[in-house]
């Protein structure tokens, strides 16, 4: 009955964490920030779930722990199910940390908070009714519980499951989950047994010493966790897949550790820390070699395995008597807490940059060395004094790489922004960049002679260059433009025409504006709307473009909610009659064509693919690949499109995304063994 509950409560735990940052990662513009602020509400309210567990246990009588806890469940019945109101999406371009936060508190806060609660309290309920058994292997037990939650998820629940629906089910089984513990809250004998372990009242409360020590382990591990997969969501693509299995890494260490305590060795762990360490950094470092896909998720995630391993294989070797296990449950998720907000709220707000990966890195080694020098010779302390310092030395070049020789470095909600000269001044091919993590997101040339081209992603015989030159003698033209990068599309504005720019990150706006001279440069009308591109033109009267371009980007990848069946409806409605939407799906990870072919069918249009590949002495075109989403009965001035283009062929099985429905775990390249 114990071991039910908490399998079940941990299930639904975790597999609530993937179904709403699903769910309300449209509404913030798809960036991989959203997962980070949902972890710091979820390491929160699992703090508070066992500060209650804690105080209820230690301050109320067994009956009056089961009137209590039967109480607040039955109210938490009363939110289902958890499916979030549309009136929390943003309404412009403000810092959405707080509105991120508050939504996951409306919605499912109070089933979470008792869902955090279970483990912990079951364990005290279990230790008190059954003296001298084991209760660390429950929470082993939840930890599974939770990794098969995240595990089962890509596969099996995304896939065939539409978002809502996913809500709606996990709400029925968390009713059942709420019947079932407060049937076990009144069990005769369970936690209404006042029966004590002999030995309890000889066990003596741990000191601050070693609460410190288990805050900063378990902070260390949280860290870790939540900038590995910023690191790596922000190279890639924010999907769920990206989230979930560094998260599974970090949980497997928890089981391992709490379940077979002598899974742990120091001798065998610590030496594959070093070598974990060394790599993480070295992979880090100017001129690393540029990894695939598929060995730079293996690496990072092995990685992170393995320091969340000497991280809670320390803390279970430290854990106290079962009498003090709420306390030493706290003090965890403390830490796991205080590592959340660091990362997810100060860094972005402090930082100008991505420190919190570097500073993982060494607390994670400051904590193995101050391990290893625990009653050794004077002679090895030095030494490994000495390998740390060196290591200190080379995340101090990781960090000075993240800033050395860039005119700008600024960070916000939204990823760091950086923009940096290449080349000799004066010369044909010296150029400005604007990287977004470590994207490129637009290029301008600072020789005058190119100055003002379409250059990178835009180039001339790109698709979007081949859209914007079909064009009549003194024609004008209303042109939207979703994502503005350094607003290298400005270039093709003619005087006339009207240029609109969707933007939701302002700090893009003030470097485009400030840095590049693209929008300074253009004859053409501009405009800039800031905020989330889809959900303004949803509010937004019919603007009748002629063109109008998808260029955001979240990572390397677009945002699902901008490439949806729902996007491309609200695409065709600020169009006029035969007007263009163009994507731009240039991506070393996801293969998108499917996704535009199925949308294209849907509305009854064509989907042309256009793909340019430069060649090695081309320092003003970039390799890229558009899709021109256009209607069959094209104007006669657009009919060399059709012949330059591949026409998209329908993709047998290949469902069309919906705001409900997205499988970009299919999508991934290297699952075709592209890459």
């Amino acid at each position: 009955m114990y071991g039910l509950t908490i399998f079940l409560s941990a299930f639904l735990l975790f597999q609530v964490q993937p179904i709403i940052a699903k769910m309300i990662l449209p509404w913030f513009g798809g960036s991989s920030a959203v997962w980070s602020t949902c972890m710091v509400f979820f390491q929160g309210l699992l703090l508070l779930g066992y500060l209650y567990a804690y105080g209820l246990h230690s301050r109320l009588s067994p009956r009056r722990q089961a009137i209590v806890h039967t109480a607040l469940l039955a109210a938490s019945l009363a939110l289902l199910p958890v499916l979030p109101d549309p009136s929390w999406k943003p309404t412009g371009a403000e810092n959405p940390s707080l509105r991120i936060l508050g939504l996951l508190a409306a919605t499912i806060g109070m089933p979470y908070f008792l869902l955090s609660t279970t483990s912990p309290l079951l364990q005290a309920w279990y230790s008190r009714a059954r003296p001298g058994a084991t209760p660390y292997r429950l929470f082993a037990l939840s930890n599974l519980a939770s990794m098969v939650a995240l595990l089962s998820y890509p596969p099996l629940i995304e896939p065939n499951l539409p978002t809502r629906l996913q809500g709606q089910v996990w709400s029925v089984g968390y009713g059942g989950f709420a019947l079932l513990c407060a049937a076990l809250s009144w069990r005769k004998g369970n936690p209404v047994a006042e029966t004590r372990n002999v030995d309890e009242s000889d066990a003596l409360p741990p000191g601050w010493k070693l609460c410190a020590l288990w805050l900063s382990l378990a902070a260390c591990a949280s860290i870790l966790l939540l900038a590995v997969t910023a690191y790596l969501t922000q190279d890639v693509a924010a999907i769920p897949f990206l989230w979930i299995l560094p998260l599974a890494a970090y949980l497997l260490s928890f089981i391992l550790c709490f379940e077979m305590p002598r899974f742990y060795q120091r001798a065998q762990f610590l030496p594959l820390l070093a070598a974990a360490l060394a790599v993480m950094v070295y992979l880090q470092m100017p001129d690393s070699p540029r990894l695939k896909v598929g060995p730079k998720v293996a690496i990072f995630v092995t990685g992170l395995f393995v320091c969340c391993m000497v991280c809670h294989g320390e803390l279970a070797a430290l854990r106290p008597h079962p009498r003090h296990l709420t306390l030493f449950y706290v003090m965890v998720s403390l830490g796991g807490v205080i590592g959340g907000v660091f990362v997810g709220l100060v860094a972005p707000n402090v930082f100008n940059s991505d420190y919190e990966f570097p500073i993982g890195l060494g607390l994670c080694a400051t904590l193995a060395v101050a391990a290893l020098m625990r009653r050794r010779k004077p002679w090895l302390r030095a030494g490994l004094a000495a390998l740390l310092a060196g290591y200190f030395f080379c995340l101090g070049l990781v960090v000075r790489h993240e800033v050395e020789g860039f005119r700008v470095v600024e960070r916000n909600f939204y990823g760091r922004l950086r923009v940096e000269d290449v080349g000799v001044a004066g010369q044909d091919d010296a150029y400005r960049k604007l990287v977004h993590g470590m994207i490129n997101h637009g290029e301008q040339m600072l020789n005058e002679t190119y100055r003002r081209s379409p250059i990178s992603y835009f180039c001339p015989d790109s698709g979007i260059g081949r859209a914007m030159r079909t064009r009549r003698d003194g024609e004008t033209r209303r042109i939207g433009i979703l994502g503005l990068g350094c607003g290298t599309l400005a270039a093709y504005g003619r005087p006339g025409d009207t240029i609109r720019i969707y933007e939701i990150n302002p700090l893009v706006l003030s470097l485009a504006q400030g840095e590049f001279s693209y929008l300074r440069d253009t004859p053409a009308k501009v405009e800039v709307a800031l905020g989330d591109g889809r959900l303004v033109l949803e509010q937004e009267p019919g603007q009748q473009f002629d063109i109008l371009v998808m260029d955001a980007f979240s990572g390397d990848s677009v945002p699902v909610h901008l490439i949806t069946r729902e996007a491309f409806q609200t695409y065709f409605r600020h169009l006029k009659p035969g007007g263009i939407v163009a994507v731009n799906i240039s991506n070393k990870y996801l293969d998108l064509q499917p996704v535009m072919e199925s949308a294209a069918a849907h509305f009854g249009k064509i989907a042309l693919s256009f793909s340019f590949t430069a060649g090695d002495d081309d320092f003003l075109c970039f390799s890229n690949q558009w899709v021109l989403v256009v209607d069959p009965s094209l104007p006669g001035r657009y009919r060399d499109l059709l012949g330059a283009g591949q026409v998209l062929r329908g993709n047998r099985g290949f469902r069309v995304w919906t705001d409900d429905f997205s499988d970009m775990y299919r999508i991934l390249r290297w699952r075709r063994q592209e890459l």
